[in-house]
């Protein structure tokens, strides 16, 4: 596209520039750069507790060979008069039994939450738990209603797509003999994703999705073209430390896991190698850490301008008597007056450049509060302070104390998992561990229709 609009520029005749330059605009709006593929037609939902009425969607149950929709026309008795909607002049009966509701991709679907059972372990507690026992697509709808830019944490766990009949798209399983089994994954994956992104609070909160080789270069296109905002990085996990052999090939001891972190979203120290079964010098003392971003990447006030604060240290015995306010990225540093009685630390790295602390103002303050910051000397020539927190490995000290959303997704096992925690530290739960633990809810939801 760079070289048609240099070719472009190029048109004498101002008119006909403008108008070949507006057409192309128009085609660069409907051609698709990046990763490309096939969008399927989306899927269909079963709505097995609705009831069959006239005018309504339906399908075949459990039939291998005929996914059509049909639209009913009447129902007589146990029998249900229907017929496909390109095809209306030929009609079919089929036994009531036989056929469930469907609707389709966009069709309006109000869901709601049935609860079915409930543990309470602790009722002195207000952490609660709730497992959603749903197609994924529209419990995501669902939390979306309440938890829009509110969800801290998503994990996702979504089928691996390995040829071996692990999922279904449209009610029907993909094999390693579909020719669009790549495609159809795709599909499936980006709208679960456009979902989760409404739910992610953009100022501070982390995606997490799994993956091992069948997908991980398809999903990790994806993922940066649907998250250009966050910060992505893939790592590897430990499944199993024996390996996994394979017939003519390298045994395999681990997945990928995609980490996806927005805003202010950090990482904390710990002495788990999450490989072995306890974690080592559990009781190893707390240290100090530099609250100053270290490293090439997101290290600068330019990539993080809500990081960049000032501390006011006290002259007359160098304890940190307030924290200001993040920056404005086109505001001077020098134009921030001292209080009285202080002076005006910065986070400057050692090459003089403009860096930024690692966590934000607020969560500053409250560390302050707890007694785990403190600062250390100031460089008055170059206005920097160094600024240290507390932190103990195996063993993160509690620092905030808000209620923490985590979404946990199966998107294999059709099990969408709530998780309100009030300790940020912990690590997000696997869907199968919140299935064993004892929830406080355990919910179903039912759809109905828009009538």
């Amino acid at each position: 596209m760079a070289a048609i609009n240099d070719l472009i520029s190029q048109i004498q005749d101002e008119t006909l520039r403008n108008r070949i330059q507006e057409e192309v605009s128009k085609m660069a709006k409907q051609k698709k750069f990046g990763l490309v593929f096939e969008e399927h037609m989306p899927e269909s939902t079963p709505l097995y507790d609705m009831p069959i009425k006239r005018g309504c969607n339906v399908m075949r149950r459990d039939s291998k060979d005929d996914k059509s929709i049909y639209v009913v026309l009447r129902v007589e008795g146990d029998t249900a008069v229907c017929v496909k909607p390109e095809q209306k002049d030929e009609a079919v009966t089929f036994d009531l039994k036989d056929i469930v509701r469907v609707a389709e991709f966009g069709e309006s679907i109000y869901p709601y939450l049935k609860p079915l059972d409930s543990v309470c372990n602790a009722p002195d507690s207000d952490l609660w738990h709730t497992l959603i026992e749903a197609d994924n697509y529209h419990a995501l709808q669902l939390l979306e209603y309440l938890y829009a830019g509110k969800v801290d944490c998503i994990y996702i766990d979504p089928p691996y797509n390995t040829g071996a009949k692990d999922w279904k798209y449209n009610n029907d399983y993909v094999d390693g003999s579909d020719a669009y089994r790549h495609s159809k994954w795709l599909s499936f994956m980006q709208r679960r994703l456009k979902l989760a992104k409404k739910l992610l609070n953009p100022k501070d909160s982390v995606l997490i999705v799994t993956i091992d080789e069948k997908e991980y270069l398809h999903l990790g296109c994806l993922l940066e073209e649907m998250f250009p905002e966050a910060r992505l990085q893939m790592i590897t996990s430990m499944t199993n430390k024996k390996g996994s052999t394979r017939q003519g090939a390298f045994c395999r001891r681990d997945e990928y896991l995609y980490i996806l972190f927005f805003g202010e979203m950090t990482i904390s120290k710990s002495n788990d190698d999450m490989i072995s079964s306890e974690i080592k010098n559990s009781s190893a003392k707390a240290i100090w850490n530099s609250l100053l971003r270290r490293g090439a990447d997101g290290s600068s006030r330019k990539e993080n301008p809500n990081l960049f604060y000032p501390f006011y240290i006290s002259t007359s015995d160098n304890s940190i008597v307030s924290v200001g306010e993040a920056l404005p990225l086109e505001t001077e540093r020098n134009t921030v007056a001292p209080l009285e009685g202080t002076v005006v630390g910065w986070p400057i790295r050692s090459d003089g450049s403009e860096g930024r602390w690692q966590v934000s103002a607020q969560n500053a303050r409250e560390m302050i509060a707890n007694g785990t910051m403190k600062a250390g000397r100031f460089n008055p020539s170059r206005g920097s302070i160094a600024i240290n927190y507390l932190i103990r490995f195996g063993r993160p000290l509690k620092i905030r104390q808000e209620k923490k959303l985590i979404v946990c997704i199966s998107l294999l096992m059709r099990h969408t998992a709530v998780c309100r925690d009030a300790k940020r530290e912990r690590q997000p739960p696997s869907c199968s561990a919140l299935s064993r633990a004892a929830a406080s809810r355990i919910c179903r939801p039912f759809r109905s229709s828009s009538e």
